[in-house]
């Protein structure tokens, strides 16, 4: 192949790689995504001239995507909060909050089963696996399992392979 095709080949394929990203964030809303960044800004309007009204210090919170325009989301936090943010900020990597009272993880998705440990409200961690009501939840390296209801940033009847 000539060094020019080569190279518009390599173009081409380059191109294939960045859009790809970008098509997979079309999603329905509302759905579940989680911050990435240790310090994310939430503004009044999708765009860097609008103000903030928030600033957000803790990467993996959960928020939920209520709507998209071009490179940024209107979310709602945990307290309601809404306000848009730049989409480089989230993830699709799905997290939730633990709400309410001190909830107990167990070792296998029943009440039934062996109590591991105890998280408390406004514990971040990550979502593996949900159905019938339980999710596989992972924090700093251990996990197990903890009822939906106890969980901000997963649906009731939401099933996550």
């Amino acid at each position: 192949m000539h060094k020019w095709g080569s190279l518009r080949l390599l173009a081409v394929l380059m191109l294939a790689c960045v859009a790809s990203p970008l098509a997979a964030s079309d999603r329905a809303v509302p759905y579940w995504a989680s911050i990435t960044a240790g310090d994310a800004l939430l503004r009044t309007g999708p765009g860097r001239n609008y103000p903030a009204t928030w600033r957000y210090r803790r990467a993996d919170l959960p928020v939920l995507v209520l709507q998209v325009h071009d490179s940024w989301r209107k979310i709602r936090d945990f307290e309601g909060a809404e306000g848009w943010m730049a989409s480089v900020l989230l993830s699709a990597e799905r997290t939730a909050l633990v709400v309410g009272s001190v909830h107990p993880l167990h070792g296998a998705p029943s009440t039934a089963s062996r109590v591991i440990w105890r998280v408390s409200p406004g514990v971040v961690g990550k979502i593996r696996h949900c159905s019938d009501g339980w999710c596989e939840f992972r924090i700093a390296g251990k996990a197990g399992y903890i009822e939906t209801s106890a969980l901000w940033g997963v649906g009731a009847d939401e099933i996550i392979d």
